[in-house]
């Protein structure tokens, strides 16, 4: 389950989405989640639902790679499914026991479980098709106009990519570490919740162990290198827009447009 998680993860390619400006992908994302929330119909998700078969298609990542992703958050998206079909108000459906199943309960659980479903895989793409360090280029670029008012763009846009980074690092330690746990008879899965919460204990010491271990050594690393931050700081590669990416930003602009605008249709 653990290596299911995708977020985090990069898939290398030199596909038109891998090359395109990372500051164009960061935006295209932020308007895509925007987009979502203005959605309060079913039909707006076809488009949305071609979109996104359309970047998975012409980034050439596989399908069930973006798909898998969605299992370690089946829980999550089935407590909202759950949440909205018991507690919408509306014209019955059927009654089971205490429970009301309405016809707009049933219709928002739906709705609400898509817009979860898109939301995880369409922002997974982001990190699947763009590197870590052209993601804290681009976030650097797009935080840089902030620094007048002192913000740190280059430390801010650092500690987020590593810690996104870090996140598939985490999980196949704790990975490790479960079936090195299991081995000696540790139980993760009987039990009632806090037998359960308990029995994580094992597990959560060393991890906790080997996470600090894991940012001395990175920290190391970067002293060793003569890492100073973002002053003065200069780029193998800088980041220009080019052609492709003003066209490709245009018409994300003309889509989601389209898509939001269909909320006052």
């Amino acid at each position: 389950m653990l290596k299911d998680i995708t977020i985090g993860q990069y898939f290398p390619g030199d596909t038109f989405i891998h090359r395109l400006d990372p500051r164009i992908k960061i935006l295209v994302s932020i308007m895509y989640i925007i987009s979502l929330f203005f959605v309060n119909s079913f039909y707006p998700y076809i488009f949305i639902l071609g979109f996104i078969l359309l970047t998975i298609k012409v980034s050439k990542v596989p399908i069930m790679y973006v798909i898998k992703g969605l299992k370690p958050l089946i829980f999550i998206i089935s407590i909202t499914f759950a949440i909205n079909i018991f507690l919408t108000k509306g014209e019955v459906l059927f009654q089971i026991g205490p429970l009301t199943i309405t016809k707009e309960g049933l219709s928002q659980a739906v709705f609400m479980a898509l817009r979860l479903i898109f939301l995880i895989i369409g922002t997974s793409l982001l990190t699947l098709t763009t590197s870590p360090i052209s993601l804290t280029d681009g976030i650097e670029k797009l935080l840089s106009p902030f620094k007048k008012i002192g913000l740190p763009a280059h430390e801010l846009a650092m500690m987020m990519t590593i810690a996104l980074r870090f996140i598939p690092t985490l999980l196949e330690e704790t990975d490790k570490i479960m079936k090195a746990q299991m081995a000696r008879g540790a139980d993760f899965e009987s039990g009632n919740i806090i037998r359960r919460a308990k029995s994580l204990v094992p597990l959560l010491v060393p991890l906790f162990i080997n996470a600090f271990r894991r940012a001395d050594e990175l920290a190391i690393a970067m002293e060793a290198r003569c890492y100073r931050g973002g002053e003065h700081r200069t780029r193998l590669n800088e980041l220009r827009l080019k052609r492709n990416d003003m066209v490709a930003f245009g018409i994300m602009i003309l889509f989601f447009g389209l898509v939001i605008s269909t909320r006052y249709i």
